[in-house]
C-alpha cells in the first residue's frame, strides 16, 4: 500500500467514526421499535461481514512422538528397510558393470592395435613420426580378412 492510500483509509476511517459518534447521541430518543429494527440490522451486517484472517505469532509444533506424529516404528520393519535400499544396490550394481565393461573394451582395443603394430611390417621410423601417432588414434585397425 502507498503512503496516499494509507491516508485516504484513516479518513475514510475517521469519517465514519464520526457519524457514529452523532447516531449514538440521538439514538436515545429513538422510538422502541426503530432501535429494534436498526439492532436487527447491525447484527445482520456484522453477520456477513467478511471475516479478517487470523494470524498465529508463532508456529504451532507438534512434539515428536505426539498423538499427531503416529507411533515411532512407521512401519519400517526388516523387509521393507531392504526393499528400500535395493535401488541403490542396483545402482552400484549398474555402475560397477559399466566401468568393468568400458574397462575390457579399452583394453581389448590397445591390445588387437598392439598386436596389428606387431604383427606388421614397420620400419623403426615409424614409430618416432607424430603423423603415425596421430593415425594410430584416429583411424581404427582394420582387420586382416578383409585382404
Amino acid at each position: 500500500m502507498t503512503a496516499s492510500t494509507l491516508l485516504a483509509n484513516a479518513n475514510i476511517d475517521r469519517m465514519g467514526l464520526q457519524l457514529a459518534r452523532r447516531l449514538n447521541e440521538h439514538a436515545l430518543d429513538l422510538p422502541h421499535d426503530i432501535t429494534e429494527r436498526l439492532r436487527a440490522a447491525r447484527v445482520q451486517a456484522i453477520s456477513q461481514r467478511k471475516r479478517e484472517p487470523v494470524w498465529v505469532s508463532a508456529p504451532q509444533w507438534a512434539g515428536a512422538g505426539g498423538p499427531s506424529m503416529g507411533s515411532g516404528d512407521e512401519g519400517l520393519n526388516l523387509w521393507s528397510k531392504i526393499a528400500s535400499a535395493l535401488p541403490l544396490i542396483a545402482l552400484l550394481v549398474g555402475l560397477a558393470t559399466i566401468h568393468v565393461l568400458q574397462t575390457e573394451h579399452r583394453a581389448n582395443e590397445i591390445a588387437s592395435l598392439d598386436a596389428e603394430l606387431l604383427i606388421d611390417e614397420l620400419p623403426p621410423a615409424a614409430y618416432a613420426d607424430p603423423g603415425f601417432l596421430v593415425f594410430l588414434k584416429s583411424s581404427p585397425p582394420e582387420s586382416k580378412a578383409a585382404d
